[in-house]
């Protein structure tokens, strides 16, 4: 179908043009009367301010941006009409996509770009087409681009990379509404100037409906995502990877739309691989690959749609193109959205661990100026009572002398344990290595308790992440607690394994042991194991049997830290 128009002739506009000239001419000589009956012996001169550099700069922006677009839209015009099935029928309309995505883009002033070059295309047509016919086309197809590219502002936002599902869905609508508007006025146009038949009307308009809709399913979108930032798209598909896909749609979209059999949505598989593996820049290559491929095929007189009627050619023509499409771009804004909201769990799993850094920080200096000073000054004052005692020798004051003594124990004990408690509090305690922190905390409680704990473990690094050797730092520390203060244990062993893509942790102690198939309501350290053992993604285990000690094991998957970061 030959597409081109005309929203006015040549000398309505001419005829603008004089009009506008001599309103600006009536209004610089009222302003010049003006200013003579302004003028008075004391008047202040008014600055003068000239503009006239920049206001060229921009008028010749202005203009080379109009040319550009009319260049553009010529150009695709004509891509479209060496695609087509016949002299008379298109299966799909690129222009309309870069109109809409231009006036998007750039702005709706642009306008006179899409003008030009459709004044341009239907001036080839003057000899097979009424010129009135010509003239309502061309206004359908002006206003075709100017309301999507108004709606398209209207429903998706400003610089819409379509990396959302509510974007590609307003970018249906956007163009489902505007090619309709230049269907209807084009069938119209065809109609009144006897091109068609009224029989041919629901035919023709399908045809023309469908052909812009393909074509702005193919284009707009493709500029949307590569026109605002070409270099960043471009590090999203250059890659051994985008260079396979590529190939791979190419090939299978040959295949589909070439073979005799029964195969031709076999190129599914290769969009929806490119729309998971490399967003909306790699999706939007892939479609257009894909329109190409089919259209180029079938207008070559190949393919299963080359062996139908020319009408049913051209609508499974369009309904391939339409489907593949939105598949595509559904598929690659959904990806791109999960990919967002990763992105935002792992950034407030990192703000959550900086603020409990911080609060442990604030809480270590709120015991320090209080509670630690408090036992400090405690303790003095009862070795000043106690030395008191000692100068005046009284033996009366043996009772008073043991109980200072007893107070003066327990408070240093106090004292040590808030030490020990801030120096947990303040600092990082796995930042030596998991097996060297577990180590460490075993020494803590070898002395006061007499149990002997044997900690084992590679002395490499293990090459996980931060949030993983913590996370098994305060299982191992919950779990030696436990055997320090419940199990009635002699010995006690952690061990630190790692493997491919794994790390445990066992804590064996050869204590009293419990039932552990029975239910233990209130132990809150074996719920807390098992709870950081889930936000890990592994498992805890627990082996005991009264008289038999109990045994720990909890195992997890590990990133490694580079691919943690890159999480991140």
């Amino acid at each position: 179908m030959p597409r081109a128009g005309a929203t006015r002739n040549a000398p309505s506009v001419w005829r603008f043009y004089v009009i506008w000239l001599r309103f600006e001419a009536g209004v610089a000589s009222s302003l010049k009367e003006v200013d003579k009956t302004e003028e008075t012996p004391l008047a202040v001169p008014r600055p003068t301010i000239h503009w006239r550099p920049v206001a060229g700069a921009l008028r010749s922006r202005y203009l080379a941006g109009v040319l550009l677009l009319a260049a553009a839209y010529y150009a695709s015009a004509k891509l479209g009409q060496s695609l087509s099935y016949t002299a008379s029928v298109s299966a799909i309309w690129p222009p309309a996509g870069v109109g809409i995505a231009a006036l998007y883009l750039w702005g709706l002033r642009l306008w006179p770009g899409v003008f030009i070059a459709e004044l341009v295309v239907n001036g080839q047509l003057l000899h097979s087409l009424p010129l009135g016919s010509l003239i309502g086309q061309q206004t359908g197809n002006l206003a075709e681009v100017l309301v999507g590219a108004w709606l398209l502002r209207r429903l998706i936002g400003p610089r819409a990379a379509l990396d959302r599902p509510e974007q590609v869905g307003g970018l249906l609508v956007a163009i489902g509404a505007a090619t309709a508007i230049s269907a209807i006025v084009g069938t119209v146009s065809m109609l009144s100037g006897g091109v068609i038949a009224a029989s041919e009307v629901p035919k023709f308009w399908r045809t023309w409906w469908l052909g812009d809709t393909a074509g702005g399913l193919v284009v707009v979108p493709l500029l949307l995502v590569w026109a605002p930032d070409p270099a960043a798209a471009w590090r999203r598909v250059r890659s051994w990877e985008g260079l396979f896909l590529a190939t791979f749609v190419t090939a299978l979209a040959f295949v589909s739309v070439s073979a005799k059999g029964p195969v031709t949505y076999m190129v599914f598989p290769a969009l929806i691989l490119a729309a998971f593996r490399l967003g909306p820049p790699g999706a939007t290559v892939a479609i257009a690959i894909t329109a190409l491929m089919s259209i180029g095929i079938t207008a070559h007189e190949m393919g299963p749609f080359f062996r139908q009627p020319i009408d049913h050619r051209t609508l499974s023509t369009q309904l391939y193109i339409v489907v593949a499409a939105l598949t595509t771009l559904l598929l690659s804004a959904l990806v791109a959205e999960r990919q967002r909201s990763a992105e935002a769990l792992a950034e407030a799993h990192r703000r959550e661990g900086e603020r409990a850094l911080e609060e442990r920080r604030r809480i270590a200096r709120d015991l320090h100026d209080s509670v630690s000073q408090a036992l400090f000054s405690t303790a003095l004052h009862t070795r000043t009572a106690e030395k008191a005692l000692e100068k005046d020798g009284a033996d009366s004051s043996g009772q008073v002398r043991g109980s200072l003594n007893a107070i003066t124990e327990l408070t240093k004990a106090a004292q040590a344990e808030m030490r020990a408690f801030i120096y947990e509090l303040r600092r990082d305690a796995v930042e030596p290595g998991l097996v060297a922190a577990l180590d460490q905390q075993a020494r803590s409680l070898r002395g006061p308790s007499g149990l002997r704990i044997d900690v084992e473990g590679p002395d490499a690094p293990l090459g996980v992440d931060p949030r993983t050797e913590e996370e098994l730092f305060a299982i191992g520390r919950e779990a030696l607690s436990n055997v320090a203060r419940h199990a009635g244990a002699r010995a006690a062993t952690v061990r630190v394994t790692a493997g491919p893509g794994h790390v445990s942790l066992e804590v064996a102690d050869d204590g009293r042991g419990f039932d552990a198939t029975l239910d233990h309501p209130g132990h809150y350290g074996l719920e807390s194991m098992r709870s950081r053992a889930a936000d890990l993604g592994g498992d805890l285990a627990v082996a005991s049997a009264p008289g038999a000690g109990t045994v720990i094991r909890v195992e997890v998957p590990v990133l490694s830290t580079t691919e943690s970061d890159d999480g991140r």
